[in-house]
């Protein structure tokens, strides 16, 4: 998973998911450090339309089994309440549609309290070594 193609997917799915409107619904802005593993992709709605302006933060990171996974924050404008989405990757999962539900919940608009959910559960027993 690369990060900058990441957020693309995710701004491509928020366009895809959103009303048609003349010149598009949203103007965007992004901020990409790779350095870090982080990225931004800032919302803002066109005039004509009621949508709420806001960010997605991207964070990317190793885990220590070396499997990547990113943490996804939604932001409002004008609302407290930030949520957060983890993806863990596995062999099944596809980037394309964890882009794809990350947008979905940001459409959905701020929640009435501090949530988040995980997109694929991802068990490993626990083993001791010596």
């Amino acid at each position: 998973m690369r990060l900058l193609s990441f957020l693309t997917d995710i701004e491509t799915a928020l366009v895809a998911e959103t009303p048609v409107v003349d010149g598009g619904a949203w103007e965007t802005s992004r901020m990409v450090s790779f350095h870090q593993g982080l990225a931004r992709l800032t919302l803002a709605p066109r005039s004509g339309n009621d949508f709420p302006g806001g960010a997605i933060l991207i964070q990317a990171f190793l885990l220590s089994d070396g499997s990547q996974s990113v943490k996804a924050s939604l932001t409002w404008s004008g609302s407290p309440h930030p949520f957060t989405i983890a993806v863990y990757s596995t062999p099944r999962m596809n980037w394309k549609l964890e882009a794809s539900r990350i947008a979905s919940a940001f459409l959905e608009g701020p929640r009435q309290e501090s949530t988040g959910f995980v997109t694929e559960e991802h068990h490993v027993p626990l083993s001791a070594s010596a």
